[in-house]
């Protein structure tokens, strides 16, 4: 029998809670056809069948209904296990997830209060804050909503903002004026996997802003691609958080938006039963004041643009 992962395990029992294999996704944040394979895997490598389902209904077979509360107490013992590998030691490393930014100063601000371990598996806001949840993770540095946090059981602190510029192509002058957030195009790729936080994030930027949504299903949301995708639109496309940092081909430059100006904010994410000090110690090192932190990173201000539900908006 091939090795079972625990994450399979966790899939097996929302989607055995739920018997709907859409609400199972949005439950775990990840995408249907994803959770649908995982699965079959499972299904696989257990060599027996999970699941009934048609385009109606889903239900347990006989062999799901009898492997589910042995599934449970199999994920309590896990649970149980880490917890008590915490307890027993104190210099237990703390597990960080993180999308694609993290503090420069992470390391000399945590090492007095723990050994903080940076998980190398680089993933969407999403898939990070689900991990948490389920345990795989101590602690993320993703992008949340207020309504995923009250979902999935946990807290958040403010730990980083970015402002987003857009990408045109250059002109003949030296000159780059300003572009107003209405006059921008914003890309919206098909891939809920790996895309399901910035698909939100750009919907409501676009409503709110006037801003124009451009549909695509190549991944290029960053990377050469988007570059492609800028070439090929008329207006300035808003750069995601992933490119913020990549230089711009010589025919490309950039834009700075205002009228609103857009922000990304980057959340220290934990669960809401943590209790272990070494975990909690490393949120203090790394969050300051939120509403201190807010101002200084400009995301507080009258021309600032935050989605509604950012757990950091000013009530307007």
């Amino acid at each position: 029998m091939a090795p079972v992962e625990l994450r399979q395990l966790r899939y097996f029992v929302a989607v055995a809670e739920e018997l709907n294999f859409g609400r199972a996704a949005e439950r775990l944040l990840i995408a249907g056809p994803s959770l649908s394979q995982q699965i079959k895997a499972l299904e696989r490598d257990l060599g027996v069948r999970l699941f009934d389902r048609d385009r109606r209904k889903v239900s347990l077979t006989q062999a799901g209904a009898a492997l589910l509360p042995h599934t449970r107490a199999l994920l309590d013992r896990a649970d149980d296990l880490r917890r008590r590998a915490g307890s027993l030691s104190g210099s237990r490393s703390v597990r960080l997830g993180y999308v694609n930014w993290l503090p420069p100063d992470l390391t000399s601000r945590t090492a007095a209060v723990a050994q903080v371990h940076v998980d190398a598996w680089v993933a969407p806001s999403h898939t990070q804050a689900a991990r948490v949840a389920d345990g795989s993770l101590d602690l993320a540095v993703c992008w949340v909503r207020t309504e995923d946090l009250s979902r999935l059981g946990l807290r958040a602190r403010l730990i980083g903002a970015d402002r987003l510029y857009a990408v045109s192509r250059g002109g003949d002058s030296g000159d780059v004026p300003d572009v107003e957030a209405r006059d921008t195009d914003v890309l919206v790729d098909d891939d809920l996997t790996a895309w399901a936080a910035w698909n939100v994030y750009a919907e409501e930027l676009a409503q709110d802003t006037g801003a124009r949504t451009v549909r695509i299903s190549d991944g290029a949301i960053t990377g050469p691609a988007f570059f492609d995708h800028v070439r090929r639109c008329t207006r300035p496309v808003v750069n995601s958080p992933k490119g913020q940092t990549s230089p711009l081909p010589p025919d490309l430059v950039r834009r700075e938006i205002v009228a609103p100006k857009v922000y990304w904010t980057w959340s220290l994410v934990w669960r809401a039963t943590e209790d272990r000090a070494g975990v909690l110690a490393v949120v203090d090192a790394l969050c300051e004041d939120a509403g201190d932190l807010g101002r200084r990173l400009g995301i507080h201000a009258p021309d600032a643009w935050l989605p509604a539900d950012d757990p950091y908006a000013v009530p307007g």
